[in-house]
C-alpha cells in the first residue's frame, strides 16, 4: 500500500534521513524504533505530508505521489501526534468533529450544528475501537487511555487506511497502556495499517507485525517480530550491532 524508496531528508547541513526504504501492507502494524535523533519523527512527518523529502520517492497503491497534509488525508493517511491536540474544555464528541462539524437545516433554511448525529457517530467510533469513552465526557476529566481513544476516533472519522501514531503510550499508566495497545489491535482488525513510533520495546513486540530500526538517519533493520528480539533491537539502536 505504501512504499518509500531511497527517501532522504536534509535540514541544511543536517542529514536527518539517508536513503530509507519502507513498505507497509494493508492491515499491517509496523513498529518504528530508534534513539532520539534517529529520524523517526521526520519519517512520520514525511508520510503525513508535513515534510517533502529532499530525495527519493513515495508510492501509494503503486503510484508515485507528492504528499501534503491535505493530499495525505485524501489518500487515507491520518496522524496522531504525541501531544494529541485535544481541547480540554470540550467533550469527546466536539473534539472528534472539531473542524468537521455536521450540520442540519432548521426550518429547511438555517444551518445549525447536528449535535445528535455527531454524538451518535462518536459513540459508534468509540464502540468500534472497543473504548469505554462516552461522547459527552469532557477531555479534562479523561484518563490517558480515553484521551488516546478520542484522538484515534477523530482520526478514524475519515475512514483512514493508514494511521501514524507517535509515542501513543508515553506518560500514561500501565492500565492505560493496555487500553491503547488494544485500540491498535482493534485498528488492525478493521484492516487499518499502523506505523507506530515508540520507545517502549514491550509495546512494539506486543502489537507489531514488523519492527524497523533507524540509527542516525539510516535504516539498520526491518524484521518480522517473530524473527527478532528486544535484545537484538536494543543492540541495533545503540550500535552494538551494525545491521540485521
Amino acid at each position: 500500500m505504501l512504499q518509500l524508496r531511497s527517501v532522504g531528508m536534509r535540514f541544511g547541513a543536517v542529514e536527518a534521513l539517508q536513503a530509507v526504504d519502507l513498505e507497509l501492507a494493508p492491515g499491517e502494524v509496523v513498529g518504528l524504533m530508534g534513539d532520539n535523533g534517529a529520524g523517526k519523527s521526520t519519517l512520520l512527518k514525511i508520510v503525513a505530508g508535513n515534510f517533502a523529502p529532499t530525495s527519493g520517492e513515495i508510492r501509494w497503491d503503486k503510484q508515485a505521489v507528492e504528499l501534503t497534509p491535505l493530499s495525505a488525508r485524501e489518500h487515507g493517511i491520518e496522524a496522531v501526534y504525541q501531544d494529541l491536540a485535544l481541547c480540554d474544555n470540550l467533550s469527546a464528541t466536539a473534539n472528534v468533529f472539531l473542524g468537521r462539524e455536521l450540520h442540519r437545516r432548521l426550518f429547511g433554511i438555517l444551518p445549525v450544528l447536528d449535535h445528535a448525529a455527531m454524538r451518535k457517530r462518536s459513540a459508534e467510533l468509540f464502540d468500534e475501537l472497543g473504548s469505554d469513552t462516552r461522547p459527552d465526557d469532557l477531555v479534562r476529566r479523561m484518563s490517558g487511555g480515553q484521551r488516546q481513544a478520542t484522538a484515534l476516533a477523530r482520526a478514524r472519522l475519515s475512514a483512514p487506511r493508514l494511521m501514524l501514531l507517535d509515542e501513543p503510550t508515553a506518560a500514561i499508566s500501565v492500565r492505560q497502556i493496555a487500553e491503547v495497545l488494544e485500540l491498535i489491535r482493534s485498528l488492525r482488525g478493521q484492516g487499518v495499517s499502523v506505523l507506530l513510533i515508540s520507545h517502549r520495546m514491550s509495546d512494539v513486540f506486543a502489537v507489531a507485525d514488523r519492527v524497523v530500526v533507524l540509527r542516525r538517519g539510516r535504516k539498520v533493520a526491518d524484521k518480522g517480530i517473530a524473527e527478532s528480539s528486544p535484545e537484538e533491537v536494543t543492540a541495533l539502536i545503540t550500535g552494538a550491532i551494525e545491521a540485521a
